[in-house]
């Protein structure tokens, strides 16, 4: 199995330019071989807490939002699965979501970030409590959302529920964030034997200025690709699972 993650600079808040780069990266990603393309955290909008936070109703989403038929119909036409994340809505205010659609392009399952930092509680983002796993081509996958891979006991619980590769979309700035992300998710594929997959931010988001170097770690903890620490650029690796 190919998988693979998808960096790039999100537009702030412009929903339309951010799914059109998305779309765009799912039909790359069919076009080589992947099975499945993982994006960044609030790759939708950009980490945009506040702005999000004072327009709910324009700026959240569902997983069945319209917007986001472009992605889907994407995942359709290329045959390849997305983790699109993007503020999503629920009842008790945003949360920080990622949308699995299949290979044809349905819902396979929803993961809401379960550990919020202080900053996104204090703008308002609630936190989520499900596990969201899924299947595809019968390897399991699991989820962690940015700080969530701070928790190693998420990883563990993904390896003892069965899966097989874990999935990050994130934000890592430039600066300690780049060799803060190396340790973590090598820790996490090391420890859990696991394959760890992270999409990163490239550019500014929000306060921040992501470093790139999305990747995907082996369950020996080794590098089995990584991008650039600059501009939109789509990353895969075979994953070895028999």
């Amino acid at each position: 199995m190919i998988i693979a993650a998808a960096q790039f600079t999100a537009r702030p808040c412009d929903i339309g330019a951010n799914v059109a780069t998305m779309a765009a990266f799912v039909t790359e990603a069919g076009e080589r071989g992947a099975a499945l393309v993982a994006f960044a955290e609030l790759a939708v909008t950009g980490y945009e807490l506040e702005a999000v936070v004072a327009d709910p109703d324009g700026l959240t989403l569902g997983p069945g939002d319209p917007r986001l038929d472009p992605i889907r119909e994407a995942c359709r036409a290329a045959g390849v699965a997305a983790v699109v994340n993007c503020p999503g809505r629920t009842a008790a205010g945003p949360a920080i979501s990622s949308f699995v659609y299949g290979p044809d392009g349905a819902l396979l399952t929803r993961y809401d970030k379960v550990h919020v930092t202080d900053a996104e509680r204090a703008a308002g983002f609630v936190p989520g409590t499900g596990k969201g796993r899924f299947t595809l081509d019968g390897t399991g996958f699991g989820h962690v959302i940015c700080y969530d891979a701070h928790f190693p006991e998420l990883a563990a619980s993904a390896a003892a529920d069965g899966c097989r590769v874990l999935v990050a979309s994130s934000l890592y700035g430039r600066g300690s964030g780049a060799q803060e992300r190396m340790t973590i998710f090598r820790a996490l594929a090391e420890d859990n034997g696991l394959h760890v997959l992270l999409a990163n931010h490239s550019g500014p988001s929000g306060p921040y200025d992501g470093c790139g170097l999305s990747a995907v770690w082996a369950p020996d903890g080794s590098v089995l690709a990584e991008a650039s620490d600059t501009g939109a650029e789509l990353v895969t690796a075979e994953l070895t699972l028999g």
